[in-house]
């Protein structure tokens, strides 16, 4: 049991000074003899919000600024080695698996989607690359030949491409879609 005032002491009629003064309560002790029961509450961080996952619309647009990104940058690769890159593509179809499964989570749509984005990622870089090796050969700029003239772009990646080209579809395909779905897990 706890007391809430000290006993009272004996008063000494030489040194009334000296007595101590008596204690000053601040407040009812509440009943279960908790002091700081009515103290108010600390102040509480604020919470950050949830990280952006398992949302499909922009898991989806993740993947699509993905695949123009690396479209643009394998491209470069393509049009500065004058040679079409097997690891390159397995990036181009892995970074936009990334993108999609981490922020889109598991619907087994992403996954598909981002190899479909894959593929078409794949053969704008491809056209990209076209153009550039284009405008270096007839010294003329990168956008002049692939805007105005992207009719021919097509033309000559239909006469270069080959088997092994097809076999860059297929592994930045398979890329994204195990990338979504590792990423996802």
């Amino acid at each position: 049991m706890s007391q809430s005032t000290p006993p009272p002491q004996p008063q000494s009629p030489i040194r009334p000074e000296a007595q101590p003064a008596p204690a000053v309560q601040q407040g009812p002790q509440p009943a279960d003899g908790n002091p700081f029961a009515q103290q108010a509450p600390a102040a509480v961080a604020p919470q950050q919000p949830a990280p952006l996952r398992g949302n499909v619309a922009l898991g989806l647009a993740a993947a699509v600024v993905a695949a123009v990104a690396a479209a643009a940058l394998y491209g470069m690769i393509i049009g500065f080695t004058e040679h079409e890159i097997g690891w390159a593509a397995v990036g181009v179809g892995f970074v936009i698996g990334l993108a999609a499964g981490r922020l889109g989570g598991r619907n087994p749509v992403l996954a598909v989607a981002a190899a479909l984005l894959a593929l078409g990622s794949v053969y704008l870089g491809q056209l990209v690359g076209e153009a550039m090796i284009g405008a270096d050969q007839l010294d003329l700029g990168f956008s002049e030949v692939f805007f105005q003239h992207f009719g021919v772009v097509q033309d000559a990646w239909k006469e270069q491409a080959d088997p092994l080209t097809f076999l860059f579809f297929a592994i930045a395909g398979w890329a994204a879609f195990s990338g979504a779905r590792k990423a996802a897990g």
